[in-house]
């Protein structure tokens, strides 16, 4: 019996099919152990040792048994993971598991194919090889860095920086990227400038002139930047006589992207479906498992040159013969790491149009389509430029038009871009000559500011972190997705946002480890394991460099006292937190301490149980905070009104608070309010309006007859009846749910109360508590959570349980512990105080308009 040792039991169950009946294929679930997410897992002072231990939950556990008891009987063992990195480390650990356990046959050999096909597969099984001990080192090397970085540095943050969670080698970076960004916007201010522009007709074709000269001089973005030089060229425009000066025509060529990478697919799901970048990795794992398309994790651009002769024969089928070229295309891959650049991810079959069903099969249509365009002749295109003047030849119009005169690949598919550019004009023209004068209909003058950069999205994000060479395509979804779990970040509208607890994270780091933000020394370090995993180096080495400066750096850090830790964020911050202010008073003016007439008042840096905000020094007299994210302001930056009730007529306005952002319907006692969800990234007025209704009654409980209510509640979503609540997974959710399922998720809350759960074993013990308690990997009805005995923690849903850390389990513990109640101190009786004076309300100043 000969045993083939896999990562998924989908892609177990496709190969059997191919392997004759001597063959018995096993999944390993993905990794069978990883480092023990405890102090001591890397000893640097043991020359790296690295402890390992499999995962203490029972599939895990069973199948690891499976694996072992299988291979005692197996005369050869066939290692087919994955053809990367993490494929190659856990065939290593598979082997070397074995090993310990004396189930290793002697034959051992490892095989990779790059798509679940049965002649890739049988292809594979007659060429099999040796493990790559390069490979396996690179993998060794990232993640004893990863592990050396986090489970020293997390400390640091959790004794020095308020309500800070934990921190990764790239995930820092990703984070640095973003803060930066908002930083950029935030100091940025508009310029105007206006546009000229003509509505012209000719031979019955409507088309649009742009004003490029006036006066006789060249017209820049910004040339025009009042209304009065806009109006005068609106005027001169209006009033001249234009005649076609110049036609030109220029041909223009577009040629056809190159198949996906990873990195690729990620930005263009992301633009043309709106997929994160994780959920675009689930898709094509299934797709792959499949055997739809070839394996989703690569750098490489090229195609197989079988793939590329299927793909020509397919265009020919499809279309013209002119749309296929006379050669097949061929792609060169910018990967700095030969090794870790495999085929590019195309269809298995380009004779098959769809696979898989619903955001699979849309995907799979991307894919293809992206594949079966890299192969196809170049699209000709026709760009004309028409130049008019006026009899005096001091303004000038211009039209710009263009053309397809033969489509070539964009019969199929057409690249999308983040940004459209100025350049882009895809107006029809009218054929025109030297002399024609089209007719005048209307001259429009229109103003216009200039935009600060645009938000990150996950496309652009993803585009950032790779031309600057951080991290591998391969990680960019779980990176993006751990800075979302850890609230550092939020989505609005597809863009990310830095939540206040980034920034601060950033500005520590940029602070006090400024080193290890640089993008040039994570880049490198990207380097030096591209190295590694060439064989051009060794990964202690690489550790070592890193480890002997990181690890003093961090003790220092760790002996300062937590107010000189803040005391040097306030003067590192102090330009972003307290800009120059247009009122005359010192950038640190206290304005409530002004207004009751304290002396003193002035404003510092400080931190709470709950993060870092603005604060007076004349505390506890003076009471005025401000969150830590709005410098110079105690408003939010996208606060103000964002429309008006249909039925009130009152304005609906978005705030900011001491818990975040929320929306106020009216004024004074009578205001209605309701805070803004995280889990909305399409905040607008209608889901305003549609939070302050809350809550929404579902109908009467069948057996009480008292109101069933949908609501958000100090937990989050749930339904709530005669005191028992219901947890909802969505605040999208409130508005969908039903009679019967609040009414069963009601039962199963009230079952939970009385027990009915009972005692289960864990799933995995992930680590211990300071005080010397487990932490506990627990299967509940309704998923999986982590305790420590006192506290129970739902693990996110877009959080793989799998892959669950100790440090990340103990930031969900002391989350959900943080938000409890607090239980109350018996006190003795307190003599009655007589009722304070009420303040008066601190005064509100203008925006300032843009």
């Amino acid at each position: 019996m000969q045993l083939v040792i896999v990562e998924s039991p989908a892609k177990a169950k496709t190969i059997e099919k191919y392997l004759g009946a001597d063959y018995k294929v096993l999944a390993s679930y993905g990794h069978v152990r990883d480092l023990p997410a405890k102090d001591g897992s890397v000893r640097p002072d043991e020359d790296f040792a690295m402890d390992w231990e499999v995962y203490n939950d029972q599939r895990n556990r069973s199948q690891v048994k499976a694996i072992a008891d299988a291979a005692k009987k197996a005369d050869r063992l066939i290692l087919a993971t994955d053809p990367d990195r993490e494929g190659e480390a856990i065939s290593w650990h598979v082997m070397d598991l074995l090993k310990k356990r004396k189930a290793l046959p002697e034959q051992v050999q490892r095989v990779t194919f790059n798509a679940i096909t049965k002649a890739a597969v049988t292809e594979a099984m007659k060429a099999p090889r040796e493990l790559d001990h390069d490979l396996i080192d690179a993998y060794l090397g990232r993640r004893a860095l990863d592990y050396l970085f986090g489970f020293t540095l997390s400390p640091v943050l959790w004794r020095k920086l308020p309500g800070a969670k934990s921190a990764g080698r790239v995930q820092s970076v990703a984070l640095r990227l973003i803060c930066e960004r908002e930083r950029e916007i935030e100091v940025f201010r508009p310029d105007e400038y206006w546009s000229v522009v003509a509505k012209m007709a000719h031979d019955g074709t409507d088309f649009d002139a742009r004003l490029v000269r006036f006066d006789g001089e060249k017209l820049d973005k910004l040339t025009l930047g009042n209304e009065g030089s806009a109006m005068a060229a609106k005027a001169a425009v209006e009033n001249g006589k234009f005649t076609v000066e110049d036609v030109e025509t220029k041909p223009l060529k577009r040629s056809p992207a190159p198949p996906f990478t990873t990195s690729t697919l990620q930005q263009e799901a992301a633009r043309k479906l709106g997929f994160s970048a994780s959920h675009t990795m689930r898709c094509a794992q299934s797709l792959y498992e499949a055997g739809a398309i070839t394996y989703m994790r690569t750098d490489g651009v090229q195609m197989d040159m079988s793939a590329i002769m299927a793909c020509r024969d397919a265009i020919e089928e499809r279309f013209a013969t002119e749309y296929r070229p006379e050669k097949p295309r061929f792609y060169q891959t910018k990967a700095k790491n030969a090794q870790e650049a495999h085929e590019a991810i195309r269809p298995t079959n380009f004779g098959r149009d769809r696979a898989g069903s619903g955001d699979e099969a849309k995907l799979y249509d991307l894919i293809f389509k992206r594949a079966m365009a890299s192969q196809m002749a170049t699209a000709q295109l026709e760009r004309t430029t028409v130049t008019m003047r006026d009899p005096t030849a001091k303004h000038e119009l211009r039209a710009t038009g263009q053309v397809v005169k033969f489509p070539g690949f964009l019969a199929v598919y057409s690249e999308s871009f983040d940004e459209k550019s100025d350049d882009d004009d895809d107006n029809l023209l009218p054929v025109m000559r030297k002399g024609d004068a089209p007719a005048k209909k209307a001259v429009e003058a229109t103003q216009h500011f200039t935009q600060p950069p645009p938000r990150f999205s996950e496309a652009s994000l993803v585009k950032r972190l790779e031309e600057l060479g951080i991290g591998r395509p391969s990680t960019y979804a779980s990176t993006i997705q751990t800075l979302r779990d850890r609230d550092y970040v939020r989505m609005e509208k597809n863009r990310f946002f830095a939540e206040d607890s980034g920034r601060l994270l950033t500005a520590f780091l940029e602070r006090f480890f400024p080193r290890y933000v640089a993008y040039d020394f994570t880049a490198s370090l990207e380097d030096e394991l591209d190295e590694v995993s060439g064989g051009r180096a060794e990964y202690k080495t690489l550790l070592g460099d890193f480890w002997r400066d990181f690890k003093p750096k961090s003790d220092e850090v760790m002996e300062r006292q937590p107010s000189e830790v803040t005391e040097d964020l306030d003067k590192f911050l102090e330009d972003f937190l307290f800009p120059e202010r247009e009122d005359g008073n010192p950038p640190r003016f206290c304005p409530l301490c002004a207004e009751q007439g304290r002396e003193g008042g002035e404003l510092h840096l400080r931190g709470g149980r709950y993060g870092a905000f603005i604060g007076c020094v004349n505390y506890p007299e003076c009471t005025f905070r401000r969150k830590f994210g709005q410098p110079g302001s105690d408003d939010g930056s996208d606060d103000g009104v964002m429309g008006e009730d249909p039925e009130t007529g009152l304005p609906v306005e978005r705030k900011s608070g001491r818990f975040g952002p929320y929306v106020q319907l009216g004024e004074g006692k009578e205001a209605k309010r309701a805070s803004i969800p995280k889990d909305i990234d399409d905040f607008d007025l209608e889901w305003a309006l549609k939070l302050l209704a809350l809550p929404r009654v579902i109908g009467q409980h069948p057996d009480t007859g008292k109101d069933i209510e949908a609501g958000l509640w100090r937990y989050g979503p749930a339904v709530r009846h005669d005191g028992t609540y219901g947890k909802l997974q969505h605040t999208r959710e409130i508005f969908e749910i039903g009679m019967n399922r609040a009414v069963d998720l009601l039962a199963q809350s009230a079952n939970r109360k009385s027990g009915g759960r009972g005692s289960r074993e864990p799933l995995k013990v992930l680590g211990k508590t300071e005080a010397g308690d487990d932490i506990k990997l627990m299967d509940g009805r309704y998923g999986a959570y982590i305790t420590d005995g006192n506290v129970n923690a739902t693990i996110p849903k877009d959080k793989d349980k799998e892959s669950l850390t100790l440090e990340e389990a103990l930031v969900l513990i002391a989350e959900k512990a943080a938000k409890a109640p607090a239980k109350k101190k018996r006190k003795a009786p307190a003599k009655k105080k007589t009722a304070a004076k009420k303040k008066a309300p601190a005064k509100k100043k203008a925006a300032k308009a843009d």
